[in-house]
């Protein structure tokens, strides 16, 4: 990823957008972590917050007027925050002001002409920055008359005088302005502001200053236009304080327009989702101010605004504990590494590339696009972690090897009209299911309807393995165009998104959509209850199919309920992406999540969110269960298949379907599948947490038998041997219960290489 494209993928994310208080304030307060600290009592630190913006904060919090208040989100659910009140509170509540620290002195001079309201802001504000700064005004006390003499006393107001002072400003009292002032002060000063209250562009006798800069036409003097009678305390403010950046950028010779687009009041692009949020009205403002409990309860309504909507709808962004703004970086600094820990790995795999991020997000952050650029890096780079996704793609290789693949033509045809494929999970999870919808397809449909039993290569698209992708992808096109390119039936949403991917110019319906025009013919039996519709995250962008789901499900009679988020917004079962496979922990949280969210039994198209939900304890059916029952009384509670039973129903399937509707004989089996295994509880659990088939134990012990190296504990009596058939060094405790019969108590797995050892 190059600098500027992590610039284009940070853009887009808009958590660290201002909220709309901090937008609209003329000095961009922060008024959500001044209402947070407030709200936990936490005075001073708020008064921090507020000292580390305003100038002069003791006046300034008192005579606020809190422009922000009707650009507040709280507006629209019951009413804005009172900022002024709560401002006046901490000012008179407060026991601690942190000091003020001028820089040190840069040796350069301003002089400022008036002290009203924007005279004394850029004095204030060009003293902290280092520079002498000399304020010439008229009188103090008249300056004091122009401020709200109901909210601010002359005690007060004279003590940030004397802060000002403190701070290195020379005051001049008795001051009149007039041409020869203003020369004789650009002649002795570097740079001049004119503060508008006392100096208007024709006292000066000058055009309009710039409204971005201030700047005139006079090199170093800084003024602007006469601000009407009523403007409020916080613009003038402004004002003086736009004329201080102004002046600091003109002694640096830098640019005096760049980036100041947030100078005044903007608009936020910050979306917060207020759909749930109660109205609540704002805390009356007692004569006397707030008191502690009254100006906490009033801060408490603050929304604490903030976007987060897609951490908020997805388990696995809410798991590393970030938002997309800063997995950009992360994933950035991850592809700079060049020796080191690549510590993004496992955030670049996790993603489920279900694409409900992009949906979500006001500005349409698709993860999805950035981790699965961020795999294709990794793998160009050769250094993604092989752990990620082997066993994914050892499975797709081996759903597409002669063991389990079939591409035919229906029997008794010699040409195809249609194909159905059913992909590879589908055959693993319930082959049965398969037999009948074939059995169905082939009865009702014209032409001939042919069989392409193999993977659609999700796993090697969703890895970021490119060259593997396009491998597969010729694959598949030469099995389509080999039974002469018919219409592809696709029972799986993820399968059909692949295969338009790997075969564009091929026709490609959904089962599913074909199912809905045939509905007539289907007798399908009812569930016992209402079952909540899972729809694939696959299906998300397929409204078609999404449509005919529903239509289908409704003409039979089928009632079904939907969870908040469904249909564009449902979310993953924990399957997308191959997350199962780069961090099952956090699959199984996902697929956790879904099923907490699916009233009653779920009901799904998919047969991976069938399983994955199953595996949860969720009843879970596929809509295939109802309209092509099987003898199964309870299809709800049919638990999922383990990693070498799917492996074992695929074998069965082909087996079967040759053997039933080709009268052909089966690929005869390898030699291992003859060795007689069974396993402790233990085992069983230890190869299904990691991934061990009866395959790897068997082709282990079969490799033991040849070579005999075995070791013994001679206290248990068990026996010890290790295989390397591929990058996997695989080990087997076990006994022998008789003969022929080896009974294994653990497993376990490495991909280091035994030094000196042999396969």
């Amino acid at each position: 990823m190059e600098q500027n494209s992590l610039r284009e993928w940070e853009a887009k994310c808009i958590q660290e957008e201002p909220p709309r208080c901090k937008a609209a304030c003329p000095l961009h307060v922060d008024g959500r972590e001044f209402c947070k600290l407030i709200a936990a009592g936490q005075v001073d630190k708020a008064w921090a917050v507020l000292c580390r913006t305003l100038p002069f904060p003791a006046v300034t919090a008192r005579i606020c007027d809190a422009p922000c208040k009707n650009s507040c989100l709280r507006e629209e659910v019951g009413g804005g925050i009172e900022m002024a009140g709560l401002e006046r509170f901490c000012a008179e509540n407060t026991k601690r002001t942190p000091p003020f620290r001028p820089l040190p002195p840069r040796g350069k001079t301003v002089a400022v002409l008036g002290g009203f309201l924007p005279g004394l802001t850029a004095a204030w504000d060009l003293a902290k920055k280092g520079f002498t700064v000399t304020l010439f005004l008229g009188k103090l006390n008249e300056v004091f008359k122009t401020l709200p003499q109901d909210l601010l006393t002359i005690e007060i107001f004279n003590q940030e005088i004397e802060v000002i002072k403190k701070m290195g400003v020379t005051f001049v009292e008795n001051s009149t302005f007039d041409d020869n002032f203003t020369e004789e002060s650009l002649k002795n000063f570097d740079a001049v502001f004119a503060d508008p209250i006392a100096c208007t562009p024709e006292n000066l006798k000058i055009s309009a200053p710039s409204s971005i800069t201030l700047e005139t036409e006079k090199k170093g003097l800084f003024a602007a236009s006469q601000p009407e009678k009523n403007t409020s305390p916080i613009t003038l403010i402004a004002i003086g304080r736009k004329g201080a950046l102004s002046i600091e950028r003109f002694m640096q010779n830098a640019s005096l327009s760049a980036g100041r687009e947030r100078d005044e009041p903007f608009e936020t692009k910050l979306f917060t989702n207020i759909s749930k949020v109660e109205p609540l009205p704002p805390v009356a403002i007692p004569n006397e101010g707030y008191t502690a409990e009254s100006a906490k309860e009033e801060a408490s309504r603050c929304l604490l605004c903030e976007c987060m909507e897609c951490v908020k709808n997805c388990v696995y962004l809410e798991n590393f504990k970030e938002y997309p703004k800063i997995f950009a970086r992360q994933i950035y600094n991850n592809a700079s590494i060049v020796m080191g820990t690549r510590r993004a790995n496992k955030l670049i795999n996790s993603c489920m590339l279900c694409d409900l991020c992009t949906e979500i997000c006001p500005e349409n952050f698709s993860m999805k696009n950035l981790c699965i650029e961020a795999r294709k890096d990794l793998v160009e780079q050769g250094v993604m972690p092989q752990s990620a996704h082997e066993f994914a793609l050892r499975d797709m290789e081996f759903a597409d090897s002669d063991a389990c693949a079939i591409n035919r033509h229906q029997d008794g045809f010699e040409q195809s009209e249609w194909a159905f494929f059913p992909g590879c999970q589908l055959p693993a999870s319930d082959p049965d299911a398969v037999k009948r919808v074939y059995s169905y397809l082939c009865g009702t449909l014209t032409g001939g309807t042919g069989l392409m039993l193999r993977c659609c290569s999700a796993p090697a698209d969703w890895s970021g393995i490119v060259d593997l992708f396009d491998k597969k992808s010729a694959e598949l096109r030469s099995d389509w165009e080999s039974l002469g390119k018919p219409k592809i039936i696709a029972a799986c949403p993820s399968c059909m998104e692949t295969l338009h991917k790997a075969i564009p110019e091929a026709d490609i319906t959904s089962l599913w959509s074909l199912l809905s025009q045939y509905r007539k013919s289907l007798k399908p039996v009812l569930p016992k209850t209402i079952p909540a519709l899972q729809d694939p995250c696959s299906a998300r962008h397929n409204d078609k199919l999404l449509t005919d789901v529903r239509l289908l499900l409704s003409d039979l009679g089928i009632e079904f309920t939907e969870p908040e988020l469904s249909g564009l917004y449902t979310e993953c079962c924990g399957f997308g992406g191959l997350l199962s496979d780069a961090n099952e922990p956090l699959s199984k949280k996902v697929a956790e999540n879904r099923a907490s969210k699916l009233d009653g039994d779920g009901i799904t198209y998919c047969a991976m969110c069938r399983d994955l939900l199953a595996k949860t304890g969720k009843r879970c059916l596929n809509i295939l269960d109802l309209i092509f029952p099987s003898e199964d009384i309870d299809p709800a509670a049919r638990t999922a298949p383990r990693y070498s039973e799917r492996r074992e129903n695929r074998v069965r399937l082909k087996e079967q379907l040759l053997e039933n509707i080709w009268k052909d004989s089966p690929t005869p089996r390898p030699d291992y599948e003859s060795i007689q295994v069974s396993f402790t509880e233990e085992a069983e659990k230890l190869m299904e947490e990691r991934r061990i088939l009866v395959s790897d134990i068997k082709k282990t012990i079969e490799a033991v038998q040849k070579t005999g190296k075995v070791l013994e504990n001679t206290d248990t009596g068990h026996k010890l041997i290790y295989y390397r058939p591929t990058i996997v060094t695989y080990w087997v405790e076990y006994e022998m219960t008789d003969e022929n019969t080896y009974l294994v108590h653990r497993v376990w797995s490495h991909r280091m290489k035994i030094l000196g050892g042999s396969k």
